[in-house]
């Protein structure tokens, strides 16, 4: 299934690309979610068209990423969690747990913005960064303490 992307997807591609995907991956994934669009002959015409259009967009993103860079990195934000034995946590601190501090600190980032490699299960500072455009990271502090 050939798919146009309407947003950078990690390992798929940049955005106004057309792309070859597994049919179920596009119609259950990247088409609800509005990283896509299917790609019919008449769209693929205009994405042509829109190439411009795309990357005056793109630039506009890279702007505003590197205005909000400035204020977000080095940052360091406290995610409190209930600790079992040996400094383990009873759960984990996931990117959609670090995107609603940063929201309660009136920063508006995505959880899927968050490159979180795998699930945070201990106590300690890690240094996580956060996508904001494409290229564009900053990298924060986070104090994953004891509740």
């Amino acid at each position: 299934m050939e798919v146009i992307l309407t947003d950078d997807v990690p390992n798929l591609g940049e955005m106004g690309e057309v792309v070859d995907v597994a049919a179920g991956y596009g119609r259950n994934y990247l088409i609800p979610q509005g990283l896509a669009e299917p790609a019919t002959q008449g769209k693929k015409k205009q994405i042509a068209h829109r190439k411009r259009e795309i990357s005056r967009k793109r630039e506009e993103q890279r702007e505003e990423a590197q205005a909000v860079l400035d204020d977000l990195e080095g940052i360091s934000i406290s995610v409190p969690e209930r600790v079992a034995e040996g400094d383990s946590l009873y759960g984990s601190v996931s990117a959609r747990d670090i995107a609603d501090v940063l929201a309660d600190q009136d920063y508006d980032v995505e959880h899927r913005d968050v490159m979180l490699d795998s699930p945070i299960g201990e106590l300690g500072i890690y240094k996580v960064p956060i996508k904001l455009a494409s290229g564009i990271f900053a990298d924060i502090r986070v104090w994953v303490v004891a509740m």
